[in-house]
């Protein structure tokens, strides 16, 4: 699910932390990418005449068709990515999950009811709502990955979390997902729409988390209860409060505690033991494998083991697959040229740090007026140099 409303509020509030830009302007750059929710959109999408691509048994591979191509046209624009993949969820998603199983009852009643009446676009319908990734499309992935070369992680619980984890190590650039809660986990950068097909033609929105705190004038503390007010996975929300409320009251209480304190509980519903500090520990601390000690290579494609592996009873095209790999060896040879922006260190920013930037731009600013001054004679009338 993610945060409910983050990304409006922030284009609302805070526009000045989002840009858009090209996928081809992401050369050079590592990126994390949550897998499982790539998986799904590859489930979902990947079809023919309605229905997932499958092999003669059955079994799906519009997945691994997604995966494969998908990467390629990655890697084929310069752009490095690690998949992460999720491990256990934490005992508080329970509730999510428990909705989640909720719908998926209904979804199964409804598909029924169309399959019953013969209603074609209600039966793939409600087909695409009960699509679930499985481990064994994870693990498929995996070895597909390993075939081409390219590394993932898995993490012990959010995927999320350990790519934002990836990210404040200086591991990669940014987090790759449509869920925003990578933000509220402390990723310094949010891609979204980098993963989406081509065809969509959607331009990849970078979100800055430093501009976002900045423009909503919050601090990272504040920022996790405002999307725990907002609405997450972890827990319930207040019951008619809004992005715009939510904002005002972190604004003028600064924590849940205080909100709680000063909040009209005739007009908002607080759910019953609300159990938002544990929610906040989670994203404040989650559960992550250590990113310093993750090593992370891109390696040469085996395609012998491509072949192997995606055709024959999954009924990939050998042609395909064979140019496919071709493409994956060509890239790996590119990634000799670097961005100009890899020589240098990003150290993290401090009100120290900024105030000083902001001294120097004013000092370089009156030095500049300063000669100009003195070229055309201190405005005093003297001459200028004629233009050539």
């Amino acid at each position: 699910m993610g945060i409910l409303g983050l990304s409006k509020l922030i284009a609302d509030l805070a526009p000045q932390a989002i840009r858009e830009s090209e996928m081809k302007n992401f050369f050079g750059r590592k990126v994390a990418i949550d897998a499982s929710m790539c998986l799904y959109q590859f489930l979902i999408a990947v079809r023919s005449e309605g229905a997932q691509l499958a092999t003669v048994n059955g079994d799906p591979t519009s997945h691994l068709m997604g995966m494969f191509y998908r990467t390629i046209r990655l890697l084929d624009n310069g752009i490095k990515p690690v998949y992460v993949f999720d491990g256990k969820p934490p005992d508080l998603k329970s509730g999510e999950l428990a909705k989640r199983a909720e719908r998926r009852e209904e979804a199964e009643k409804a598909l029924k009811a169309a399959t019953d009446a013969g209603d074609d676009a209600g039966i793939e319908k409600f087909n695409r709502r009960l699509v679930r990734v499985t481990k064994e499309h994870a693990k498929e992935a995996k070895e597909l990955l390993s075939l081409m070369g390219v590394p993932y992680v898995d993490a012990p619980c959010e995927a999320e979390a350990q790519c934002a984890a990836l990210v404040k190590a200086g591991k990669v650039y940014a987090t790759a997902t449509e869920d925003m809660d990578a933000l509220t986990f402390g990723s310094t950068k949010l891609l979204r729409y980098l993963t989406y097909s081509e065809a969509r033609k959607m331009p990849v929105k970078e979100f800055s988390y430093e501009k976002l705190l900045e423009g909503l004038s919050i601090n990272s503390r504040e920022f996790i209860d405002l999307c725990i007010l907002l609405g997450c996975d972890y827990c319930e929300s207040i019951k008619g409060i809004g992005p715009k409320r939510a904002i005002e009251l972190i604004n003028n209480y600064r924590d849940i505690e205080t909100i709680l304190d000063n909040l009209d509980t005739s007009k908002y519903t607080v759910p019953e033991n609300w159990n938002y500090k544990v929610a906040r520990e989670l994203f404040i601390e989650p559960e992550v494998a250590n990113a310093e000690e993750i090593d992370l290579k891109w390696v040469e494609p085996d395609e012998e083991g491509l072949v192997k592996f995606l055709c024959g009873d999954r009924q990939f095209s050998e042609e395909r697959v064979r140019n496919g790999a071709k493409k994956l060896m060509k890239s790996k040879q590119a990634q000799t040229q670097v961005r100009l922006d890899s020589f240098f260190k990003t150290l993290p920013s401090t009100p120290n740090a900024t105030n000083a930037a902001k001294r120097k731009a004013e000092e370089a600013k009156k030095s500049a007026n300063n000669k100009k001054a003195k070229t055309s004679g201190g405005g005093g009338g003297g001459r200028g140099r004629r233009p050539k």
